[in-house]
């Protein structure tokens, strides 16, 4: 039995933003590794997909001589695996619920609240390709010699002479990028998961989460930088176990960091119930 869709109230009222301390991402860690432990065939398959997934594109770039296109196709992997993880949170949340958690259940998740994850899958994607393309931009502005391969794309983008001034641009650039997606997406895809509210309410939420909490939230943003970092060092094998611990702990921050609203009940019968 899989989940009926969420029914979206426009006029649900916006979420409260919790105040959390600066040690608190390392009990999120600490809850998704619980997750992690009580389903870990949910979990490996989804890491295993994502590993696949990066050869396949590895591979990919490989064929199309884009190889210099490697090192900001890893950086961007930040900017949609947020989206990629509503399985995850799924199951976090059945767990937390005491609802059977599967599989199954996981892939079934996108059907919550399904147009508006899908709007806010889009906005990141758009983010992913406009990194892209900029790092093509910046690519032909500093390297004239056309596409480095295999042999040489090492020396290329980090000893050669314009490799310092093209990763410092490329860095700035993508950072600016990372913040403004990490400020959209920090709890907005669980709480669509989660809740009945449109995609806005849930960025607006989000974004408040991050400036009112952003000294904790940079200590998570950087967790999640070391993690994804590690999990791509290890020719992505790490992100077997990464990528699910990150999504299972973005679950938990996100209920840590939105108090629960009620949103309008959705007919008259039952808004007159008895509590």
């Amino acid at each position: 039995m899989t989940d009926a869709p969420l029914v979206r109230h426009e006029n649900a009222a916006p979420s409260l933003v919790r105040l959390v301390p600066l040690d608190r991402p390392w009990r999120w860690l600490a809850a998704g590794w619980a997750d992690l432990a009580a389903r870990p065939a949910i979990a490996l398959c989804y890491g295993a997909l994502i590993v696949a997934a990066s050869w396949a594109l590895v591979f990919a770039l490989h064929l199309l001589d884009w190889i210099f296109l490697l090192l900001p196709m890893a950086a961007g992997f930040m900017f949609v695996a947020p989206i990629l993880a509503v399985g995850l949170y799924d199951t976090s949340r059945r767990l937390e619920a005491g609802e059977p958690a599967s599989l199954a259940t996981a892939i079934g998740a996108w059907r919550r609240n399904a147009d508006q994850l899908a709007l806010l899958g889009l906005v990141m994607m758009l983010f992913h390709l406009a990194w892209l393309r900029l790092a093509q931009l910046l690519f032909a502005l500093f390297f004239s010699g056309g596409s480095p391969g295999w042999d040489n794309v090492v020396p290329a983008l980090l000893f050669s002479r314009p490799s310092l001034p093209f990763l410092a641009t490329g860095t700035a650039i993508g950072f600016v990028l990372a913040v403004i997606l990490f400020a959209i997406a920090a709890v907005s895809i669980p709480m669509l998961h989660d809740r009945p509210v449109s995609a806005i309410t849930a960025v607006v939420t989000s974004v408040a989460a991050v400036r009112r909490n952003w000294k904790p939230m940079a200590v998570w943003a950087a967790l999640i930088v070391i993690f994804t970092a590690f999990g791509i060092a290890t020719l992505f094998v790490g992100l077997v176990v990464t990528m699910p611990l990150i999504g299972h702990a973005t679950w938990h921050a996100y209920r840590d960091l939105v108090a629960g609203v009620t949103p309008p009940s959705a007919t008259p019968a039952a808004a007159a119930s008895p509590r």
